[in-house]
């Protein structure tokens, strides 16, 4: 989550969105906010301390913890944003994140079928790394009667031009965005990834993401 009290810009970071090249993009625009700075040793001392002092929001807070957490006035004068992405993209990116930053926590399922099997298994025991990827995109733009509590949802697949809407928004120079790199093993077409059995597994475990935000696992026009 990133905040900016000159800018009035909420941005909530759901992972394997884009979220990071957002932030970096958005950090340098946040060095003009004098509010920066007094955050910033806050931020410091919250690491320091194992994040035991409560001053700073995690990094995929979801939006509902800063609506009960700010000031009401403050909540609602800001320009609160995300980014989603087709929930079996989102997986297949995830597992190639996963193999390549932290295999040891793929626990002998390598291949991407039993990985996805073993991961959304609800005997399995919680394991947080895993689990960004597991929670519902939507529960992080809601509330908990399920409102939305944001002001724009973009999307993965325009995150360029999405991104220069919420600038835009924002009242903000759309600066660029960073180029983040990408596994270099993955197939580009995600579709490939999936037999029929784990295709629905992630529309059943994904449901409230695919009605919500009208994703499908084959896109309109087929790409």
């Amino acid at each position: 989550m990133l905040l900016s009290p000159r800018h009035k810009f909420l941005f909530v970071h759901i992972a394997k969105t884009g979220g990071t090249s957002v932030r970096d993009a958005l950090e340098r625009v946040r060095w003009s906010d004098p509010w920066y700075w007094l955050m910033w040793p806050c931020h410091r001392l919250s690491h320091l301390a194992g994040h035991r002092l409560g001053t700073k929001f995690p990094r995929h807070a979801k939006a509902i913890a800063a609506q009960e957490m700010l000031p009401r006035d403050l909540y609602d004068a800001l320009f609160k944003f995300a980014f989603v992405r087709n929930p079996w993209d989102l997986q297949v990116s995830s597992f190639h994140h996963i193999r390549r930053e932290r295999p040891h926590y793929m626990q002998g399922h390598e291949d991407f079928d039993s990985f996805l099997r073993w991961k959304l298994d609800p005997e399995r025991p919680y394991q947080f790394h895993l689990d960004t990827s597991i929670e519902r995109q939507s529960d992080y733009v809601i509330d908990l009667h399920g409102n939305l509590i944001v002001d724009f949802v973009g999307r993965y697949e325009r995150l360029h031009e999405d991104f220069a809407v919420a600038c835009e928004r924002i009242g903000i120079p759309c600066p660029e965005l960073p180029h983040r790199r990408q596994a270099t093993d993955r197939k580009k077409d995600y579709r490939s990834y999936y037999s029929d059995q784990t295709a629905a597994l992630v529309a059943g475990h994904f449901a409230a993401d695919v009605e919500r935000f009208g994703y499908s696992f084959d896109p309109p026009g087929g790409g």
